[in-house]
């Protein structure tokens, strides 16, 4: 990806957080400049990876197979001293763009449709390789518990949530001509580099080619400061 294109999500992503009255904490204001003065007060956030995380998955095509998050809270599965056991991300899916199809061998989270259009879920049971169980999927939607087919879909309409269990494959898109959604995220601890499973390979974080400065830094991005 183009750090131009970055960029520009991360503007409509402020416009749309804006326009929900979103706020979001001060470090997401922090610039590069801003983030190579800060000392190891800071460190929950660069250890944990809060902040900015815009990615295609390394297809090339974010438009198409893309996301925009911000990862607000988080404990760490490798250090001890953060005790947080939860997570907490907001995300914003646009028209024609997709999360691709995948799992998290430990998490459960709750995927909330925080407002805008509506977004849709399609879900699979894993088999023991990991492959599409033809099983029936259970279902959790805000406390109503109920089966739908393999590769069934769930219309999630804004103020209604959806729980995902470890090992339960999904992926989520906006509802075409609904507009953009604003979704949340409330899980246990997140770890990217190590609990996601994707059916069809692909990359967490994007390549970047610097064609202009960067507004702010990714999540992924504190090491290089």
């Amino acid at each position: 990806m183009k750090r131009s294109e970055i960029n520009a999500i991360i503007k409509r992503f402020e416009k749309l957080l804006e326009d929900h009255r979103f706020e979001l904490p001060p470090f997401l204001k922090f610039t590069p400049e801003e983030w190579k003065t800060k000392g190891h007060e800071y460190d929950e956030i660069r250890d944990n990876m809060l902040g900015w995380d815009v990615t295609d998955y390394g297809m090339g095509d974010y438009k198409r197979l893309g996301l925009a998050l911000i990862t607000l809270r988080n404990g760490n599965v490798n250090n001890p001293k953060y005790t947080k056991t939860y997570a907490e991300k907001i995300i914003m899916c646009e028209p024609g763009q997709v999360s691709p199809m995948h799992f998290h061998w430990n998490k459960m989270e709750d995927i909330i449709n925080r407002g805008g259009g509506n977004l849709v879920i399609q879900l699979y049971k894993a088999t023991d390789d990991d492959e599409f169980s033809t099983d029936d999927v259970e279902v959790q939607v805000d406390g109503r518990h109920y089966s739908i087919p393999a590769g069934g879909k769930v219309v999630l309409t804004p103020g209604e949530s959806i729980t995902l269990l470890p090992r339960q494959y999904h992926k989520f898109w906006a509802e075409p001509g609904a507009g953009v959604c604003l979704v949340g995220e409330v899980s246990k601890v997140n770890d990217d580099n190590t609990d996601n499973r994707f059916y069809e390979e692909v990359g967490r974080f994007p390549e970047i080619e610097e064609d202009e400065p960067a507004r702010f830094v990714l999540c992924n991005e504190y090491h290089k400061l």
